[in-house]
């Protein structure tokens, strides 16, 4: 089995080749391996598995040891190692979320169809319906909350895009985890921080669902375009300054598809016996 040690735009993984022979590990054994000494090293967990549907089956754990359906950053890394092997210009990657192309774009640089964003309130999903351009939720204080009415977005994975005049004036560590498990949002939340500089340019932290604050969150950032561009505060393509990189995310408009480009970087590999 290779192993590998990967980033998406500061976005870790360690991804498990397990094509030959299908590699499946317990919620405590996935937790084990993203605390190596205790400490959190690894944001996801990433399997590969043999498919008749694509060129190659992702699946995806949160370092916390829970199973979810996308991660874009992931998807970008993967396409990278397969397209390596194969030598194929797009590769297609079958998730539980759907069947996602990958393709070159540059040197390290892979584009990922990530599809159409879901948007009604019971795809997010929410508790109860309601418009998810202002969601009606308060993190803090009633009279005095620190955040409020974000939008809300599902790129495979559920997002709430709260917009801010200063993402760094928040202590994420601290507010995020409010969000994430607010009752409104029955399987969780990944918390985008968005702040519009101009109508093309987004700065975005995110606390993710199960893995907390990283350095880049694609379907975050695919989430917070959206967002933004339902809203008319940006342009349907813009440039996402994430603490990890830039991605550049375009909302397209003939086919409602969102296409998220941006770096892979391979941090090293080894063979170990099955």
């Amino acid at each position: 089995m290779h192993i590998f040690h990967m980033n998406g735009c500061g976005n870790r993984f360690v991804v498990f080749d397990g094509r030959a022979r299908p590699w499946r590990k317990t919620a405590d054994e996935i937790r084990q391996i993203a605390h190596p000494n205790g400490k959190q090293a690894f944001d996801q967990i990433i399997g590969m598995e043999s498919t008749p549907n694509g060129d190659v089956f992702m699946r995806i754990w949160n370092a916390d040891g829970s199973e979810v359906s996308a991660c874009g950053n992931a998807t970008r890394c993967v396409g990278w190692l397969v397209q390596r092997e194969t030598g194929q210009e797009e590769i297609l990657i079958e998730t539980d979320a759907g069947l996602l192309k990958a393709r070159t774009a540059g040197d390290d640089m892979i584009t990922v169809d990530m599809g159409e964003p879901r948007l009604e309130w019971e795809e997010i999903p929410l508790a109860e319906k309601m418009d998810t351009r202002f969601v009606d939720i308060k993190i803090g204080p009633m009279d005095n909350p620190v955040l409020s009415r974000p939008s809300c977005v599902n790129m495979g994975n559920p997002h709430a895009v709260f917009f801010v005049d200063d993402v760094n004036a928040y202590d994420i560590p601290a507010v995020g985890p409010l969000a994430e498990w607010h009752p409104l949002f029955p399987e969780g939340v990944n918390v985008g921080f968005a702040q519009v500089i101009d109508r093309q340019t987004i700065r975005l932290r995110v606390w993710e669902r199960g893995a907390g604050l990283t350095l880049a969150c694609g379907t975050g950032a695919c989430a917070a375009a959206v967002a933004a561009a339902r809203l008319g505060r940006t342009e349907r393509k813009v440039k996402m300054i994430l603490d990890g990189g830039e991605l550049h995310i375009e909302w397209r408009e003939s086919d409602n598809h969102v296409l998220m480009t941006g770096p892979v970087e391979l941090e090293g590999e080894l063979q170990i016996a099955s």
